[in-house]
């Protein structure tokens, strides 16, 4: 059997050989059943073999590499994304830190304009000149541009412009600060150090709406001061004193208290939203009386704070 196969493999490499056609033999052994497989290949089959394996080889190659390669991109985008984030978020805390100071900067400049404006209000002085606008940071672009988001450097321009207003308020008040001196020498001995009988300080925490005097084009004589106040604001006592009326007044003042503090001196507190006393009581200065609201006759929350001297209204301005 194996000299006959022997013969023909034999035969058919003589045969390719005398026909000028190269092939080759591959052969296989099984050592396990000593069989052994021959596969014969013509040198274009064995070409093509090796030729798809070449071809097999350099796909793996650039596989390969392309998959370091998008490894390493995405290495590298990813700790580039991190960088911005982190970039990112340290300048939204710088411009949130700025934005807080920036408010706080406006609430204080809006506290100094009430202040003088009520100032300027109950000493008959003129109106502060009006300050720029304040700015808008972050809502508006150059003319042509688009709006955008705050910077820090916007936020900065935004925090020196108010710094400038803020100087210009403090300078005024200054001014109105000589001018009230002048107007008005005996304010500078009330206060803290006033007698307890005698009116000083201000009843509560707000701005004057309506100052003493003519108001309305000359049409109303206005016998007190109206100092505007979120209701509830408290109200205090300014002198010592006995507390001759508390509760609804049908004149027009709402809930009302009235103290007589001796010597012809008593001062009214009206369109209160509650009252914190009753008539015959004793009180002292600082003592909470009322509590701001709208009662009566009255637009909107405030306090009409009255002196009297002998029945007669007058200013209050010295006593404040």
């Amino acid at each position: 059997m194996n000299d006959t196969t022997n013969e023909t493999q034999n035969a058919a490499e003589n045969g390719a050989a005398a026909s000028g056609t190269k092939r080759y033999t591959i052969r296989l052994f099984d050592t396990e059943s000593d069989v052994t497989h021959s596969v014969h290949l013509s040198l274009r089959a064995a070409r093509m073999i090796m030729i798809g394996a070449g071809a097999g080889i350099l796909f793996i190659i650039a596989a390969s590499v392309l998959s370091v390669y998008t490894l390493m991109h995405s290495y590298r985008h990813a700790a580039e994304t991190a960088q911005l984030r982190e970039a990112n978020r340290i300048q939204q805390e710088q411009i949130l830190q700025v934005s807080k100071r920036a408010a706080a900067m406006q609430e204080e400049l809006s506290t100094l304009q009430h202040t003088e404006d009520s100032l300027r209000a109950i000493v008959g002085a003129p109106p502060a000149a009006p300050a720029d606008e304040n700015p808008q940071v972050g809502d508006s672009a150059p003319t042509g541009g688009a709006p955008h988001e705050p910077t820090v450097d916007d936020i900065g321009e935004a925090l020196d412009v108010l710094e400038a207003h803020m100087g210009v308020r403090h300078a005024s008040l200054d001014t109105l600060g000589t001018l009230i001196q002048n107007t008005y020498p005996a304010a500078g001995i009330l206060g803290t150090d006033a007698p307890a009988g005698t009116p000083a300080g201000w009843p509560t925490n707000g701005f004057i709406s309506s100052p003493y005097g003519l108001r309305f084009g000359g049409t109303e004589f206005h016998q007190g001061i109206d100092i505007a106040a979120d209701t509830g604001t408290p109200i205090v006592a300014t002198a010592d004193g006995v507390v001759t009326a508390a509760g609804w007044s049908g004149s027009g003042y709402g809930n009302m208290v009235d103290i007589d503090h001796g010597d012809g001196v008593m001062t009214r507190y009206g369109h209160a939203s509650a009252v914190a006393v009753t008539a015959g009581e004793h009180v002292r200065r600082g003592q909470i009386i009322a509590y701001v609201g709208s009662t009566g006759h009255s637009t909107g929350p405030h306090l009409h704070y009255e002196v009297r001297l002998n029945g007669q209204p007058v200013n209050p301005a010295p006593y404040l």
